[in-house]
């Protein structure tokens, strides 16, 4: 019943911004398999394609927010790793600075959020910013305007007004 509801174009819709997903998150894994020292992929970046791939207007899906958001908590995750037994208050604190960083230099993009959790919970090293974290983020933020511009049709980076 629920599907009779929607209309051709919704459907049109929800499998350009699936497909772009797919292939998204392909690639980066396809990177991990040529490459085995390129870990390419962490759960984060399955939240990333739903805002860059059904919501591209979104200011969180901009490339700033996509690549300066992930960037920053990671940062702030392996900080705290490094500086920090893991315990409740520690993640607690990780994810509270990530957001008062993300929001304080304009980057907000919700799943960045993860990333201190992520890193913490596995004792992630320094590098794994630079990759998979900022790796990452660049082929997300090209594949999507890759995408956007000769699939989906839909101006990606939004033009700033």
């Amino acid at each position: 019943m629920i599907l009779n509801t929607v209309n051709q174009s919704s459907w049109g819709k929800a499998l350009i911004a699936g497909l772009g997903a797919c292939l998204c998150i392909f690639l980066l894994s396809v990177g991990g398999e040529i490459s085995p020292e390129y870990l390419g992929l962490m759960a984060p970046f399955g939240a990333t394609m739903v805002i860059l791939f059904a919501l591209p207007q979104s200011p969180l899906a901009q490339p700033r927010n996509i690549i300066g958001g992930h960037v920053l908590t990671a940062a702030i995750g392996v900080l705290m790793v490094h500086y920090f037994t893991v315990s409740p208050l520690s993640l607690g604190a990780a994810a509270g600075l990530g957001v008062v960083g993300m929001m304080l230099t304009n980057t907000l993009h919700p799943p960045a959020g993860a990333n201190p959790l992520l890193i913490m919970l596995t004792q992630a090293p320094w590098s794994f910013v630079w990759n998979p974290v900022l790796t990452g983020a660049l082929v997300i933020v090209f594949v999507g305007w890759l995408y956007h511009r000769f699939v989906s049709g839909t101006q990606y980076p939004k033009k700033q007004g």
